[in-house]
């Protein structure tokens, strides 16, 4: 019997060491070092002699003999999983999906495995049994007599089945609970989560089978697990969220077959995740009344262009130190847009509490919104509502001008879709815009103090 040989592994970054260390001199995280077993076993298979598929052989091609045929993507259920993959997920290719527990990964992607006809999918949970993904997938609709579950977290087992059943779509969930016997340790562990997702990208390569892994991630909102793993994988999606909240997005973080500016909204109903095909009704609010320091803005996410709503409460400070406070947009481009305001207009809020919401419990950076959020804030401060009809699409810059936005056309178009009488937007983007395809009326500004004129008087 050999003698088995241990090693320290990091458990951020997966950096070997013979010894244990406090400090990981790759990451620089400390106490992330844990105790593994690397000794593999005897007789080990590979993934393909377990399942009896028959991999593709390889060999050296010059680049000019290659022939580049068109990509025929596997076109998923709805529009919006579609949108982030950039048109469907390729053949052979190995995404990962991550998100915080109870958020709704695995209703994600078992709504997609029910809903995909005229495809064989196997779905694999080591978290779940198989009563429980049969009572889920009664609540969500099941419309695919192809689709097959399997509850299990041994790899070789997995592809002992995958033969069997000979999937278009393989789902794992989660790549956390697999274990190899080709490595002695705990499932969850770094060596185990590397040697799992090799083999399933192996796998993935060898028979064009595109494959699903979820992800857990840490309380740093990290994927858990070694870095490695989000550079093995095709495409790496976010799946983000308040659980508060009943909307959802799905966000590319890595995509080789796509951009990675692009989201998919859902929204958490009882059966399952609705998809929102038009997010801006939803992220605006229907009030009754006039209220001050709400402004409206136009912002693009990666192809779409949407319109958010920007809250603001500006309030006299009662603790002696103003407070700062903004969730969806970034707080040191909040008070930098305070400093301008303070400098160009001469207000002075520097004694005053300052507190902004982006409604609907997203997160944006988009730049074009600045002129909204100066605009929310000026009207909080003086107490006087700005009309629901009017929306800004522009940039703030240090010295108080109205810089100009890309793609405003697609901003005033969203905008005159949804009723907006007006749109404010930088005096520098009226070149080459013909006003008379829009029924909306444009104004153009070039500083903060003509915004603040026309608005307030």
């Amino acid at each position: 019997m050999s003698k088995v040989k241990t090693s320290f592994f990091c458990q951020s970054c997966g950096f070997q060491s013979p010894k244990w260390l406090g400090k990981c001199p790759s990451c620089e995280g400390w106490n992330t070092f844990t105790e593994e077993r690397i000794t593999p076993k005897d007789q080990q298979k590979e993934w393909h002699e377990a399942s009896g598929v028959k991999k593709t052989e390889n060999k050296p091609l010059a680049l000019q003999d290659i022939e580049q045929n068109v990509m025929q993507r596997l076109v998923l259920p709805g529009r919006e999983f579609n949108r982030v993959l950039g048109g469907g997920i390729v053949p052979g290719s190995l995404v990962l999906l991550g998100g915080e527990p109870g958020i709704g990964k695995s209703t994600l992607l078992l709504q997609i495995a029910t809903k995909l006809k005229g495809a064989k999918v196997l779905y694999v949970s080591g978290e779940e049994s198989e009563q429980q993904i049969k009572m889920r997938a009664d609540r969500i609709g099941i419309n695919n007599d192809q689709c097959f579950v399997m509850a299990e977290t041994s790899v070789s087992n997995i592809f002992r089945h995958i033969g069997e059943v000979n999937p278009s779509l393989l789902i794992i969930d989660s790549i956390q609970t697999l274990y190899s016997d080709k490595i002695e340790s705990s499932p969850g562990s770094v060596s185990q989560i590397r040697e799992c997702t090799s083999e399933l990208m192996r796998f993935a390569k060898e028979t064009n089978t595109p494959v699903f892994l979820i992800g857990h991630i840490t309380k740093d909102g990290q994927i858990a697990g070694p870095k490695v793993l989000e550079h093995m994988v095709d495409c790496v999606l976010q799946f983000e969220g308040d659980r508060n909240h009943v909307y959802r997005l799905v966000r590319a973080s890595k995509n080789r077959f796509g951009s990675t500016a692009e989201i998919g909204i859902y929204e958490m109903v009882g059966a399952g995740l609705r998809e929102v095909e038009n997010p801006s009704e939803i992220l605006l609010s229907e009030l009754d009344g006039a209220y001050s320091g709400i402004a409206v803005s136009a912002t693009l996410e990666g192809a779409r262009p949407m319109l958010i709503e920007s809250q603001a409460l500006v309030s006299s400070a009662v603790y002696g130190t103003p407070q700062r406070s903004s969730t969806g947009f970034d707080l040191r481009r909040l008070n930098m847009l305070l400093a301008v305001i303070e400098k160009r207009c001469g207000f002075r809020l520097g004694a005053k509490d300052v507190f902004l919401n982006i409604t609907g419990g997203i997160r944006i950076d988009d730049p074009a919104v600045d002129l909204g959020v100066v605009c929310a804030i000026l009207s909080s401060n003086e107490d006087i509502p700005i009309s629901s009809k009017t929306c800004f699409a522009a940039e703030v810059g240090l010295s108080g001008e109205i810089r100009p936005v890309s793609r405003v056309d697609s901003r005033i178009a969203e905008a005159d879709k949804l009723g907006f009488e007006k749109i404010m937007i930088s005096s520098y983007n009226l070149k080459n815009l013909d006003k008379s395809n829009y029924k909306i009326e444009i104004v153009s500004v070039s500083k903060i103090e003509d915004a603040f004129r026309y608005l307030f008087g």
